[in-house]
């Protein structure tokens, strides 16, 4: 246990934090001109993806209005039928072709870096002119090459990257949060504040 403990100090030591916030800051900017973002994954990363969405569409920890934030892996009709009538490998990317429209953004994360479904997608956000960023266990790889900009975990364990990709995804939605208070857009709540699940 104190192992695991010490490879995940490791790990967030090593990690470019600075990018994450540069990625908010960006985010931020674009979500208040009415752009979306999208995110996707596999397994624990299809969780932590979809973790992401929440804490924009719903609230991270201070009131702002709604935010536009999908999980591509959670609509289960599209990703079966698409599975189903093109492979698996499409799924994330025929979504993002049908729904993103440029100046959006794709978090993409992915412990090996190389699940082809997620490459996919990064290569369709370039395509179609949405800004892609990734989070990935250690480079290279081939998610990072077709990304705009890659935030790679230094560890060996995928369980380890995954524990510093939901740091990364808290401080991200941190950083959202911020850029919407000083520009007065944060939001009364409409009734009494219900405690957070």
């Amino acid at each position: 246990m104190h192992a695991h403990l010490e490879e995940l100090r490791a790990a967030l030591a090593g990690t470019d934090t600075e990018r994450v916030e540069a990625w908010g800051r960006t985010a931020a900017a674009a979500l208040r001109a009415g752009r979306r973002l999208f995110a996707c994954g596999n397994g624990g990363s299809a969780a932590e993806a979809q973790h992401l969405t929440a804490e924009l569409t719903g609230r991270f920890e201070n009131e702002r209005r709604p935010l536009s934030a999908i999980a591509l892996h959670a609509e289960t009709s599209s990703v079966t039928a698409i599975a189903n009538d093109y492979g698996f490998r499409q799924v994330y990317a025929r979504q993002l072709r049908a729904h993103a429209r440029p100046g959006d953004m794709l978090v993409c994360l992915s412990t090996s870096g190389a699940s082809d479904n997620v490459v996919a997608a990064a290569v369709a956000a370039r395509e179609i002119g949405v800004t892609c960023w990734s989070m990935t266990g250690s480079a290279p790889s081939a998610l990072a090459a077709a990304s705009d900009e890659v935030v790679a975990v230094p560890a060996a364990r995928a369980s380890t990257v995954q524990e510093v990709h939901l740091a990364l995804v808290h401080l991200f939605c941190e950083v959202v949060d911020a850029g919407f208070a000083p520009a007065g857009l944060v939001a009364q709540a409409a009734g009494p504040r219900k405690a957070r699940t």
